[in-house]
């Protein structure tokens, strides 16, 4: 008979736990991780199961949870409260725990794990996968050879991850954890596509088909980060960035925290092989100090120098090459992302004119030029390293080394099939073959990359046999195709065997990104915008004068990040990691949302509106750097006369 009258202290409140409720969570967040590598699911799952274990004494609850709570990367709590946190429940449960148990050793690696990979670290955690392999667990074993792993991903130890990932995947059938294999395989994955493999996309397509057959979001994620990677190399950039919003929702749900800090190295990826690098500087000044980034990524903070000077902040450029170089350069920790960083700070030193930099960039990265430049897991290439030693040389002032590394990044490149990077490397090449007075073989590169700017163009409308007839013999003398280089406060501009130097300006500005894309009309109000483009909604949408975000609407952004931001504080003073990671992940995404709808200054970036003014403040600013250049050079000068068009759409047409 129920009793109507029972004091409500006997119902279970929501902090008191039901029967059995402990044993289900814990097998929510183990079906969560391992099955279906859904991280945020599994977290929230673990973290409930830990409280209840603590609260009822069961420390061997205590252990799985807080292992489970850990998931599947080293470093996925980046907060100082969160890995704090996670730290804490381990040593907890170590306290309680028997240390000869099989628990307490996986508690250690995952313990030795988390510090190693923070402090650039691999002893300790290759120390107890020494002892794990001593013993009948394979569990402990998967889990120290996954962890190690990922602790030993920076370019130094290829041949020593390769050996844990073969072994990752032999041991995986003694677990019978179908995530030790799809570790196994991405760890195999990554460490060919990280080493220049010429069959990594083998074992990329092995890995895809057994996805194909059981989804896996956390795992998966990373693959669709790597097909970002490999549009890039294909040249087929529109595409690698519907792709990179695509890989961000993808990692959204499944709770990676690494979700928009990739995006935001795609995004450099992409715009950098556009020439529209000045785009990220607002974005990246948020990125740059943002809790989700790891502790030893620096990738953001070079890619801000490079953005910032070539927006003409020097300052800025400065700023934050210094702050990224600090005592000394070869401080920085080797980490996944030191291979793209090193590119970046090559780059950032040579438009900077900073041959000490330059130098020192030589000297850490010469020990690496057979390996391609990437980040991470393999989600973002820049291609060979010896472009960026190249570059280095280059700004030293050693033309004749330069030339040696650039023509092996050129070959590199085509090896990677990465054929913007062969672009970017053949034009470096030309530079340092004119500097080397090597005139001939400059003018023989630079026809190579005119052959290869017109393959990659669009093909021309069809015309008719009279028309043809008539182009055909404009075809066989057709001019070659003007490049731009930034040097220092100026632009060369090189045309065949012609170079000019012409001081910076707004119509420069203006050139540049027109000659950095041949053939393609670019809207005179996306250039007056700041050298920002218009996101894919404007292909669909009435030309309106509207802004990309409306003001009602970036108002509302701009209102929800204020709540945002309050609220993180206030669930991470309540130790409410959880809630606090998912906040984080919005106020990112809308942090991204807004930077692609600013322009330069934070101002709002707008549709078509006042058409007529933008196509007249283009045409000007064009007229007078077109003035500039024709009295530098005649030659040169006339021929971009000809072949620039401003108007409401502008393009750049070589022949």
């Amino acid at each position: 008979m129920n009793n109507v009258d029972a004091p409500v202290r006997d119902a279970p409140g929501p902090d008191v736990p039901r029967p059995g409720e402990l044993q289900t969570l814990l097998d929510q967040g183990t079906l969560a991780v391992v099955d279906d590598g859904d991280l945020r699911t599994g977290r929230n799952r673990f973290e409930r199961a830990y409280r209840i274990a603590e609260s009822v004494g069961d420390e061997r609850a205590m252990a799985v949870a807080a292992l489970g709570f850990g998931g599947l990367w080293v470093h996925e709590h980046r907060t100082v409260a969160g890995s704090v946190l996670l730290e804490s429940q381990i040593r907890r449960a170590l306290e309680l725990l028997d240390p000869q148990s099989s628990l307490a050793l996986r508690l250690r690696i995952r313990l030795a794990g988390e510090g190693d990979y923070r402090s650039s670290d691999n002893t300790a955690v290759l120390a107890l996968l020494k002892q794990a392999r001593s013993r009948q667990n394979p569990m402990a074993r998967a889990e120290a050879l996954s962890l190690a792993h990922h602790c030993l991903i920076g370019p130094e130890h290829g041949a020593l991850r390769r050996e844990l990932a073969a072994e990752l995947v032999a041991e995986s059938f003694r677990t019978s954890r179908r995530s030790d294999l799809l570790m196994g395989l991405l760890w195999q994955t990554v460490d060919m596509f990280l080493d220049g493999d010429p069959h990594a996309e083998r074992c990329l397509a092995e890995l895809r088909g057994l996805l194909a057959e059981q989804d896996h979001l956390a795992v998966g994620f990373v693959v669709s980060a790597m097909e970002v990677m490999l549009a890039v190399r294909a040249g087929r950039l529109d595409e690698a960035e519907a792709l990179a919003r695509a890989c961000t929702e993808r990692g959204v749900a499944a709770g990676d925290v690494n979700a928009t800090v990739w995006h935001a190295a795609q995004l450099v990826t992409i715009r950098w092989y556009q020439g529209r690098v000045v785009e990220l500087v607002p974005l990246l000044s948020e990125v740059v100090n943002s809790p989700t980034l790891s502790a030893v990524d620096n990738h953001a903070l070079a890619a801000l120098a490079v953005a910032a000077v070539t927006a003409g902040d020097r300052r800025k450029a400065v700023s934050a090459l210094a702050t990224l170089c600090g005592r000394d350069l070869g401080d920085l920790p080797m980490s996944s992302s030191w291979m793209v960083t090193m590119h970046g700070v090559a780059e950032a030193a040579y438009l900077l004119d900073d041959t000490a930099t330059a130098a020192r960039v030589y000297e850490l990265l010469s020990p690496y030029g057979h390996l391609p430049m990437l980040g991470s897991l393999a989600v973002a290439c820049f291609g060979s390293a010896h472009h960026a030693l190249g570059v280095a040389a280059l700004t030293m002032g050693d033309v004749d080394r330069a030339v040696t590394h650039l023509r092996d990044a050129v070959r590199q490149n085509l090896a990677l099939a990465h054929w913007p990077a062969v672009t970017a490397s053949r034009d470096r090449l030309a530079e340092a073959l004119v500097r080397a007075g090597r005139q001939a073989e400059a003018d023989a590169v630079r026809q190579e990359l005119a052959v290869a700017a017109e393959e990659a163009a669009p093909a021309p409308p069809e015309t008719d046999e009279h028309d043809s007839a008539g182009l055909q013999g404009e075809d066989e003398q057709r001019q070659p195709v003007a490049f731009c280089t930034r040097l220092g406060r100026n632009w060369r501009i090189d045309f065949g065997a012609r170079s000019v130097l012409v001081e910076h300006s707004v119509g420069m500005l203006h050139l540049v990104v027109l000659m950095a894309n041949p053939r393609q009309e670019i809207r005179a109000v996306d250039l007056v915008a700041g050298l920002t483009a218009l996101n894919g909604a404007a292909e669909h949408t009435a030309l309106s004068g509207q802004p990309v975000l409306d003001r009602v609407a970036t108002q509302e952004y701009r209102n929800r990040l204020a709540r945002l931001r309050t609220e993180l504080d206030e669930l991470k003073a309540a130790d409410d990691h959880e809630r606090a990671a998912v906040a984080q992940v919005e106020h990112d995404w809308l942090m991204s949302q807004l930077a692609g709808a600013t322009g330069l200054g934070g101002r709002a970036r707008r549709f078509p509106e006042g058409e007529e003014r933008s196509r007249v403040a283009v045409s000007k600013a064009v007229r007078r750097a077109l003035d500039r250049i024709a009295a530098a050079d005649p030659v040169i000068g006339e021929h971009l006369r000809h072949a620039v068009h401003t108007g409401v759409r502008c393009s750049y047409w070589p022949a």
